[in-house]
């Protein structure tokens, strides 16, 4: 699984880096650093109001924020993996 966080600066202001510490943290917490790449992307042209653009694989999910990080994690990457 790759899961990509936008770092770009319209995200940025939103709090991509946060997100990014908190995949990084779950990801090690869960033991899951041979099953899952992280990386930052630029861009993607799906900037919302609220939140952070994250891409999972081939599916892009708009408006990830701090408050709402543990549900999208269990959700759309313990639920697939």
């Amino acid at each position: 699984m790759i899961i990509q966080i936008c770092i770009g600066s319209s995200c940025h202001l939103k709090g991509s880096y946060e997100l990014v510490e908190k995949f990084k943290n779950a990801i090690e917490a869960h033991d899951l650093e041979a099953e899952v790449t992280l990386a930052g992307s630029f861009c993607t042209g799906k900037c919302n109001r609220e939140g952070v653009t994250v891409q999972i694989d081939d599916e892009i999910y708009t408006g990830i924020t701090p408050e709402d990080f543990k549900d999208f994690f269990k959700e759309k990457v313990l639920a697939k993996i």
